[in-house]
């Protein structure tokens, strides 16, 4: 045998034994990347335009014994090492086109073993109420959007991942991919803890990453001095001083030359600028049957009152709070959540926080249920629910009836059926004996059409609306009925009946609202409109960016900025609030969404580059809705 060719047979047996042999390292870069064009989720008829970097392998590139038929298999079984937290979609690309979804590894920057359920590539969950639970799937070292597009994958043809707007050129490393019928597991597969006793991920580096409790006290000092109230022209109730409407001594909505307002309890004009769970924790994330994963866990003798003592779980946000303040923590948390309020231009909390330094609030009423519940949608037509309906209006708001801080209530939030009610139909159908289900199949009996499903189950969520609204009027009919705030893209005619409610209530996360849509939705309810949710955030902080990404945390403060006074600048605006108050764990809530958009994170501090534009977009929402100013045209960078 030539010497030559035992040498390249030795070094290519020596290459196979190597760490790392067989890897596939991608970069994502997005100065070389390809542009795609995507629709909104939240806004009909807008596209984004984005760079998509992607790199495809066949299925003999990654796996010579994968086969073309997936449609036989539980499981797509991988390993991978991503050097950042943004996410990416992992793609099939079959015969009959693309199945996609959206992959969020924790943290990044060590190796995970993935078990992705090849359900999700195949159709739509039907598992959870809300929308988030039917998207969102958490598995232990990352978690998944099940987002699309859906369809059978008995031809697959290759493998892609894609990163939308890569910041910087993070890279991906893959290996070992295979299909299985049984779940291996998944898991960290690199040395471990990941996560440190602040609740930060160890392998991560960025600007303000805490290193030691020391240099969080000092920090902590240094906003406890500088917070001082801000140049907002509030009255005690949040409305703005010099301006006068009638006063009934609650909040109520009136049109005034062409623009909406909310008018408070003293006759002031009232923007509703809040943040959801403002003052709450964020970062609960579940521990058990991870354990290994955290170098330290919330110590189960933490104050009464902690999160963190939740079987199973633990409350790094609570911990830090209770290293900040000791004994009392909670109310001493809760007066500088007042006093950030004051600083920021924030003027409605989620609840009363301080009743000696009240706030005007907006509270979520708990759902009335009444089993069986499918994507939402209760057994509407059963006495239960009637009851249920009852007593949580009687519950929650017949103490809160003559507080005139109370702007008012929602009745729900992102209800996941709307757009699917033929699916809702199917599942009802399928499902246990029920109130609802008989009166289906009795609607049915006289015909069963795509049209007719439609109408039933419209006439369903009409009822529960119309239950859930006498209610709440009973037991409570000074305040404002905030409605549910829809998500995503319900169809015209559910939005539509929103009627019945004070004010239209939907959650748009986009870089800012289409106009003509905002003006269509008053054009079908008649109601004015309050922004449930919105967010943004960045891949800076070793977590995921969110629905809505900027490229660091100055960035973040721009699209605040340009998101409040551009929607600010339409007549039918009431107010936004902000999903949400605190960074979500890093290791993910319990659906696993670990989003990195709060006012505060983890280690209770706020970034200077954000605030400085959420301070500069709430001084200036009275002129811009008055029509006195134009709202700013600097759109934030997105990577």
């Amino acid at each position: 045998m030539p010497k030559t060719f035992c040498a390249l047979l030795l070094l290519t047996l020596a290459a196979a034994l190597l760490p790392g042999a067989g890897i596939k390292r991608v970069v994502f870069d997005a100065s070389t990347a390809k542009t795609e064009k995507f629709e909104s989720e939240y806004v009909p008829t807008l596209f984004h335009e984005w760079p998509v970097s992607e790199h495809r392998w066949t299925l003999k590139e990654l796996n010579p014994d994968l086969p073309s038929d997936w449609s036989k298999h539980q499981f797509l079984v991988m390993e991978l090492r991503s050097s950042t937290s943004q996410r990416f979609l992992l793609r099939l690309y079959t015969a009959r086109g693309m199945r996609a979804l959206r992959f969020h590894q924790f943290g990044g920057g060590v190796w995970i073993r993935a078990a992705v359920p090849l359900a999700y590539f195949k159709s739509q969950s039907q598992e959870g109420q809300d929308l988030a639970a039917v998207f969102n799937k958490s598995r232990n070292p990352f978690w998944m959007a099940v987002v699309g597009p859906f369809g059978s994958i008995d031809k697959v043809e290759a493998l892609a991942v894609a990163m939308v707007a890569p910041v910087g050129k993070p890279t991906l490393e893959i290996r070992d991919v295979r299909l299985s019928n049984e779940d291996p597991g998944s898991d960290i597969l690199d040395a471990v803890p990941v996560v440190d006793e602040f609740g930060q991920w160890i392998p991560a580096q960025y600007p303000r990453k805490i290193k030691d409790l020391d240099q969080l006290k000092k920090e902590w000092a240094v906003e406890d001095q500088s917070l001082q109230p801000g140049g907002f022209g509030y009255c005690k109730y949040g409305g703005y001083l010099g301006t006068q409407a009638k006063a009934i001594g609650f909040f109520r909505v009136e049109q005034i030359d062409g623009r909406w307002w909310f008018i408070d309890p003293d006759g002031h004009y009232f923007l509703s600028v809040g943040v959801n769970g403002i003052g709450a924790g964020g970062a609960t994330t579940r521990v058990q049957g991870r354990e290994k994963y955290y170098a330290a866990q919330p110590p189960a003798d933490l104050p009464p009152g902690s999160r963190g003592r939740r079987p199973g779980a633990g409350d790094f946000y609570g911990w830090n709070l209770v290293r900040r303040y000791g004994t009392g923590w909670e109310t001493k948390a809760t007066e500088m959540t007042v006093r950030r309020m004051e600083a920021w231009g924030l003027n409605t909390a989620r609840s009363q926080l301080a009743p000696e330094r009240p706030k005007a609030y907006a509270i979520q009423l708990r759902s009335p249920r009444s089993e069986p519940t499918y994507m939402g949608m209760p057994d509407v037509y059963s006495e239960e629910f009637a009851r249920n309906a009852d007593s949580t209006a009687s519950t929650q708001l017949a103490s809160l009836k003559d507080d005139p801080y109370l702007l008012g209530y929602f009745i729900g939030n992102e209800p996941a059926w709307p757009g699917r009610e033929s699916e809702l139909v199917d599942m009802i159908l399928g499902g246990k004996e029920s109130q609802i289900q008989s009166r289906l199949k009795a609607f049915l009996a006289q015909g069963d059409t795509p049209a007719r499903r439609k109408e039933f189950v419209l006439a369903a969520f009409e009822y529960q609306l119309q239950v859930s609204n006498q209610a709440a009027r009973k037991h409570d009919p000074n305040h404002l009925n905030l409605g549910i705030r829809f998500g995503s893209l319900p169809p015209d005619d559910v939005i539509k009946l929103a009627r019945v409610f004070d004010v239209y209530s939907h959650n748009i996360y986009e870089y800012v609202p289409d106009r003509q849509w905002v003006e269509k939705l008053y054009q079908l309810t008649g109601k004015p409109l309050l922004i449930g949710e919105f967010h943004f955030g960045s891949p800076t902080r070793g977590q995921a960016s969110a629905l809505m990404q900027t490229a660091d945390e100055k960035e973040r403060g721009i699209a605040y900025r340009y998101y409040m006074e551009q929607v600010a600048s339409m007549p039918s605006f009431l107010g936004a609030h902000w999903f949400a108050w605190s960074d979500q764990s890093i290791t993910g809530r319990m659906d696993g969404e670990n989003y990195s958009f709060g006012f505060i994170d983890v280690t209770d501090r706020a970034s200077p580059d954000f605030i400085e534009g959420v301070v500069a977009a709430n001084q200036r929402l009275l002129a811009v809705h008055s029509g006195k100013a134009q709202p700013t045209t600097r759109k934030p960078r997105v990577y």
